[in-house]
């Protein structure tokens, strides 16, 4: 009797690319806002009346904002997002739309396990059509909602008290290392944060 073949176990094509779960991104960003606002200038050392002078002319006005932004950034930020946070808890619709927005990013697009199909009223939506609706939504709230005047005008707010301040004060008593003047620009603030990751690696790995 001619030998059969072993059975074939039936390979599973499931496995998808591991997902950054929800709880160690939030913890990331935590330690690296956290890091980021510890750099932060003391606030006296801002706020130093006597530091604060006319700019003799528009040139030196922006040399002031350049050199101020680079030491106070962190200050900043801070100042444009207190405004920010202040314009939206005064419009608790626009709040809740933003939120509902960023809640559909994360829970929709962002961290749902791409083995996990998406399935509403009977239907299966791709990848692909759930980034276009979400694109589609973004751009309604924006566009066809009070999210998009809160946002500009805040920011607009926000850009006006740093440049104000960036040319009143002058910068003469303030003193940057060569890492800090490298580390300039938003995603600066961030240079050097702890990594959630490699602190969540098992140690006898």
């Amino acid at each position: 009797m001619p030998s059969s073949s072993p059975a074939i176990l039936p390979v599973s094509n499931s496995e998808s690319q591991p997902q950054i779960p929800l709880s160690s991104f939030a913890s990331h960003l935590f330690l690296s806002l956290r890091h980021a606002f510890s750099r932060r200038r003391p606030w006296p050392e801002l706020l130093d009346r006597s530091a604060f002078s006319k700019p003799e002319s528009l040139s030196e006005a922006t040399l002031r904002i350049r050199k101020n932004y680079t030491y106070f950034r962190v200050n900043y930020f801070a100042i444009i997002a207190l405004i920010l946070a202040f314009s939206f808890f005064s419009n608790p619709s626009s709040l809740f739309l933003l939120i509902a927005l960023l809640s559909s990013w994360i829970f929709l697009y962002l961290f749902r396990p791409s083995d996990q199909p998406l399935v509403l009223f009977g239907r299966l939506f791709r990848d692909s059509e759930i980034l276009i609706g979400l694109v589609v939504f973004t751009a309604c709230v924006i566009f066809l909602t009070s999210v998009g005047s809160v946002l500009v005008s805040s920011l607009t707010a926000g850009a006006a008290v740093v440049c104000a301040h960036g040319a009143l004060r002058s910068p003469d008593d303030l003193f940057l290392d060569e890492q800090e003047v490298n580390s300039t620009g938003f995603l600066g603030l961030f240079a050097g944060a702890p990594s959630a990751a490699a602190s969540a690696a098992p140690s006898g790995a």
